[in-house]
């Protein structure tokens, strides 16, 4: 049996199938024309007929309308962070479904319809090839962005997709340091009106600070605040009390009405690791609270992060005041006398006090407990076996990272 295909005259834009029959019930529709389907494109364009007679009309898609496609994709890419896909051709409607039965026969005319897909595929190319275009474009106003961040606080990924996104708008210079500290004493140097080395935190765009400096660096005009952060949707998503912690005044103090001068990206608390093999071994209680670093088993057993604020704070809730104890001689039994007895123990019980290499001790086996930021001690206790991780059961301090940006850099 032979089938058929021409062109209908009932419509100008119809394909008609002819299907003989030996049928002699079905004979008289042997030359009956019955429709395919009728091909539409988009509302951009106007109808196209798959005829290899008819030239192909050209599209109507404006170049602001690509564009505007391709910055809908690459903000989604942004805030969802699933990478770049590739958009859709728009401007043609896939053939239904009932064409693929015919597709299987060789046919002359269906290389029409092969044309038709070959054209979906050269605008989903050109689109493409639109974004790469608009990544590559040098802008006059491109520059260098400089960001100053902590060691191993950030996947090396965000880097990557950030970069890959922006393709040369923008030229990413990420610099690292050891510790926040080392970040702050930098900050610091606009107040002693020394020159600004290039690669100073100082010249930099974007600043990691720790919380406990942020107050400070608010009160001497070490950062500047940060314009539109309340509608941005990060910002709505966060809980009040965040909201309220952000919201300073000029001084550093929380101001339900003050402006925005920092970002936050990272948050944890101090907590307690210690390797259960070495206490099940030498047959010790397990950690509970802070009391228990006291205890003179675990004396030159200890490695503890080198931050005041955390040694201070881990004598004063062992003695049971608060870690934002403002007066000592008032709210601490004993007073400042009695809180310098509990120190020096706790000195004699800790033998390294190293925010880089306590961790490294505590891993080779020279201590068995390791009190340090959740952020350094979670990471390290998943990749090592018998090892428990405590936050004391009295509380302890809790710690925030945020972007900055410095005053010096933006003055100058």
């Amino acid at each position: 049996m032979s089938i058929s295909i021409c062109h209908s005259s009932l419509t100008p834009n119809s394909t008609v199938l002819l299907i003989p029959t030996k049928n002699p019930q079905l004979q008289s529709l042997r030359n009956q024309c019955l429709r395919l389907s009728i091909l539409k494109v988009s509302a951009a364009s106007r109808d196209r007929n798959l005829t290899s007679s008819s030239p192909p009309l050209p599209t109507t898609t404006s170049t602001g309308d690509i564009l505007q496609n391709l910055a809908v994709s690459f903000v989604l890419f942004l805030g969802l962070g699933f990478g770049i896909r590739a958009l859709p051709a728009s401007a043609c409607t896939r053939l239904p479904p009932v064409i693929a039965s015919v597709v299987n026969c060789q046919f002359q005319d269906l290389g029409d319809v092969k044309k038709s897909e070959n054209l979906e595929e050269a605008e989903a190319d050109e689109l493409k090839a639109a974004f790469e275009r608009w990544k590559s474009k040098t802008y006059a106003l491109s520059v260098p962005l400089r960001v100053v961040a902590l060691r191993n606080s950030l996947p090396s990924i965000w880097f990557q997709e950030f970069i890959q996104s922006q393709g040369k708008r923008v030229k990413l210079q990420p610099e690292f340091r050891q510790n926040l500290m080392d970040i702050f004493s930098e900050l610091c140097q606009s107040n002693n009106k020394v020159a600004v080395s290039p690669k100073s935190a100082m010249a930099a765009d974007v600043v990691t600070l720790g919380d406990s400096w942020l107050s400070f660096a608010i009160k001497e005009g070490l950062i500047q605040p940060i314009q539109g952060v309340e509608e941005q949707d990060w910002f709505r998503d966060l809980t009040e009390d965040w909201k309220g912690y952000l919201h300073r005044s000029t001084d550093g103090n929380l101001d339900p009405q003050g402006k925005i001068w920092a970002v936050p990206y990272r948050w944890g608390s101090l907590v307690i690791a210690y390797k259960k093999s070495k206490f099940l071994k030498h047959k010790l209680a397990p950690i509970v609270d802070w009391a228990d670093l006291w205890r003179p088993e675990l004396a030159g057993k200890i490695s503890m992060v080198d931050s005041p604020r955390e040694i201070v704070g881990a004598v004063l809730k062992y003695m049971g005041a608060s870690y934002n104890t403002h007066n000592i001689t008032s709210q601490v039994a004993g007073g400042k006398s009695a809180l310098k007895e509990k120190l020096a123990l706790f000195a004699k019980q800790v033998r390294l006090f190293d925010s880089q290499y306590y961790l490294k001790a505590f891993g080779v086996g020279d201590v068995w407990v390791a009190v340090g930021w959740s952020s350094d001690i979670l990471p390290a206790a998943k990749r090592m076996s018998n090892v428990a991780v405590v936050v004391p059961k009295s509380g302890a301090s809790l710690w925030a990272d945020f972007w900055v940006c410095n005053t010096c850099h933006f003055q100058s």
